[in-house]
């Protein structure tokens, strides 16, 4: 690869997950540098779209995660400026981290979902909205920031998100779905494989998504050749459903009682963790891609119009 091909970074952020983002960055930068790019390390502020005219890179590999780099904002600046970039283009980000209205694109191609209901934080702490267990979730956050499970015997909603986000905070409530945490990266049209996540704490939560031994990650899943195949299937169907390209990364639940009708799609996630060890990575590895493999991968199915 020539090093005249120049790579800008979009690593950091303003969202509440900056420091998942530096991380995924400088790992991406590290190993396009080792592929032989030209790579500048951005900090995406309020002034990325002047950074960037400033640099003037041939393609932006966009690292960031959470609001504003994987929600169509940056996107739509990256469109405007005609900068090709990586990952999912303005409506896929969009949809996908609006997660009430992914949940009806999903739907509507006949993905099997947990029951859920569109509301606020402060609605969710009157009453019981549903039958317990359930789970609360932000509609736009990713990393598991401010999810809460409600058990039966508890009174009401957590208060941790209201008091953090006020109760006007968007939020989904989803029916809890029993069973095993299974994530599946495509790649382009191609799902790569089937990971379970054993989390050390009670569900995959942030925590567990990056603490230091917070969870354990088995590749391929020991699951069914059948079930394994079916989640793979409808990894792909999700992020054609949402219109995603490059790589995404779909979660389920799976409860093995049930088979391949137990398994569950929970989200797609258009912006997955980019560490050598981040779950993407570890599925392109088990299938014989290196890391700098990957990341010279994305740098070139990346575009605009998408």
């Amino acid at each position: 690869m020539s090093a005249a091909r120049h790579v800008a970074v979009l690593l950091g952020g303003l969202s509440t997950e900056r420091e998942v983002s530096l991380n995924s960055g400088a790992a991406c930068a590290k190993a396009l540098r080792n592929a032989g790019f030209a790579v500048t390390e951005v900090d995406a502020g309020a002034d990325v779209a002047q950074r960037l005219a400033e640099i003037g890179p041939d393609v932006v590999f966009n690292a960031l995660h959470g609001r504003y780099g994987e929600d169509g904002c940056v996107q739509g600046v990256l469109e405007l400026m005609r900068i090709p970039y990586t990952h999912s283009g303005v409506r896929a980000s969009a949809v996908a981290m609006d997660k009430p209205a992914a949940k009806l694109v999903f739907a509507a191609a006949g993905l099997p979902l947990a029951a859920g209901i569109a509301t606020t934080a402060g609605e969710a702490a009157e009453r019981h909205m549903m039958a317990p267990p359930y789970v609360v979730k932000p509609t736009n956050e990713g990393s598991s920031v401010g999810v809460h499970i409600v058990r039966p015997n508890d009174n009401r909603y957590p208060m941790g998100l209201t008091e953090t986000w006020g109760p006007e905070k968007p939020v989904l409530i989803e029916t809890f779905v029993p069973g095993r945490e299974l994530t599946v990266a495509v790649m382009g049209d191609r799902a790569l494989a089937v990971t379970e996540i054993l989390p050390a704490t009670e569900f995959y939560d942030y925590e567990a998504k990056y603490a230091a031994g917070g969870s354990r990650h088995v590749v391929p899943a020991e699951i069914p050749a059948d079930v394994a195949e079916r989640a793979k299937d409808l990894a792909v169907r999700a992020h054609g459903a949402l219109g995603c390209r490059g790589v995404s990364r779909t979660d389920f639940r799976y409860d093995d009682a049930a088979g391949g009708a137990g398994l569950i799609v929970l989200e797609v996630n258009t912006q997955p963790g980019m560490t050598a060890t981040s779950l993407v990575p570890e599925q392109a590895a088990h299938v014989g891609m290196s890391f700098e493999d990957l990341v010279t991968w994305m740098v070139e199915d990346a575009s605009c119009d998408r």
